[in-house]
């Protein structure tokens, strides 16, 4: 889109179905780099990825011609296809359905990537569940708790 100019940065949380604590450390980083090779290949970009066993967080500047469903249905779906071809687990992985975003102003990326960066260190104190619930209340968004994800905490 010619003379169209944006800038829209998005935070987007997602979890492993089940939230079963299935990401391992030894490989998390070769997923992270799948992961941020399917958002290039989208033409987006990726300013920070992390998270723990059991689920992701991604700080995304994507354009205004993309919807957000279809980049995080990409990467859900080769990402997925990527962990299972290449053997990583002795079963099946997936994701659970849906996400999770949230939206920020360039005074408020170095404060998110720092917060993404920290994942590990950040879930010693608080559960994906506590957080993932402070982040909907943070932001106002209006959710039925029977159709958050399925919690096994």
């Amino acid at each position: 889109m010619a003379n169209t100019y944006s800038q829209i940065f998005l935070q987007v949380v997602f979890a492993v179905k089940g939230r079963q604590n299935l990401i391992q450390p030894h490989w998390r980083d070769q997923l992270y780099k799948y992961i941020c090779g399917i958002v290039k290949g989208k033409g987006q970009k990726v300013y920070a990825i992390g998270g723990t066993s059991d689920h992701i967080h991604l700080l995304l500047s994507i354009k205004p011609g993309i919807a957000i469903s279809e980049i995080v249905r990409d990467i859900k779906a080769n990402s997925s296809k990527w962990i299972n071809d290449t053997g990583l687990l002795s079963g099946k992985f997936q994701w659970q359905e849906g996400f999770g975003v949230f939206s920020y102003g360039q005074s408020q990326i170095d404060g998110v990537i720092k917060y993404i960066n920290n994942q590990e260190q950040h879930h010693t104190t608080r559960t994906f569940k506590q957080e993932y619930t402070e982040l909907l209340e943070r932001f106002n968004v209006d959710y039925d708790e029977k159709y958050l994800f399925d919690w096994n905490d």
